[in-house]
């Protein structure tokens, strides 16, 4: 483990939460996002994307769509600037937009609401790493190799929303799906303190905070 990692964690078995429970899920089992990117697109006919995050290009280099854009600000995509600052002077609309940029709440929800700005009426926003599987995956400060992070509350959040349809699909590390429509199944939580939920929160509730639904859902009855 990077030395880094092994502090992080020291200091939170003190100050942090203490669920250790973990879920199974084998990704490897699951399509990856490039084919649920990909497999959307070609079913729904989109012809422009958005990538936010971007890192070496394995997922934006696979992307086959007649335009595509990818903001980054340290490497890929075609943007190199924060996603705010894209955001900021961006006067284009897009079909899809997945985002993978800065895994902590707070950043993924701005990009949620960024991207319904730009997205056509049609559109989907699709999010990685929504369903961590241990406590050290989705920890804000990054404690292991693998970092979902705490995109999770973003979805949460977003399943309260009456105005936006919102879903994780099982598939490469969870994937989450927004839609611009009534909210068909509509989350009522007791606290709108989404930051303060816990990965006990998270691992309890799982279903009903995720919404979750499988590959071939997505593709007959969400899109």
């Amino acid at each position: 483990m990077n030395f880094k990692f092994f502090i992080n964690r020291f200091f939170y078995l003190f100050y942090g939460e203490k669920c250790f429970k973990k879920f199974k899920y084998n990704w490897s089992e699951y399509p990856n996002r490039t084919q649920v990117i990909n497999d959307i697109i070609t079913k729904k006919n989109y012809s422009n994307y958005l990538e936010i995050g971007c890192f070496q290009n394995d997922n934006f280099d696979e992307i086959y769509i007649k335009k595509k854009i990818g903001v980054d600000p340290v490497s890929g995509g075609t943007h190199r600037m924060t996603s705010d600052d894209f955001f900021k002077n961006n006067i284009e609309k897009f079909d899809i937009i997945f985002i993978d940029g800065l895994h902590v709440y707070e950043q993924v929800k701005k990009d949620i609401d960024n991207s319904l700005n730009f997205l056509n009426d049609d559109g989907i926003i699709l999010l990685h790493d929504c369903l961590p599987r241990k406590i050290w995956y989705q920890t804000p400060k990054r404690m292991s190799d693998t970092w979902n992070g705490d995109v999770w509350k973003a979805i949460v959040e977003c399943r309260t929303l009456e105005g936006i349809d919102t879903y994780t699909c099982l598939a490469d590390e969870g994937i989450g799906i927004i839609k611009k429509r009534p909210n068909k199944n509509i989350l009522i939580l007791p606290t709108k303190k989404f930051k303060k939920l816990t990965y006990k929160d998270y691992f309890h509730k799982h279903n009903e905070y995720m919404n979750i639904i499988n590959f071939e859902e997505l593709m007959q009855k969400i899109i």
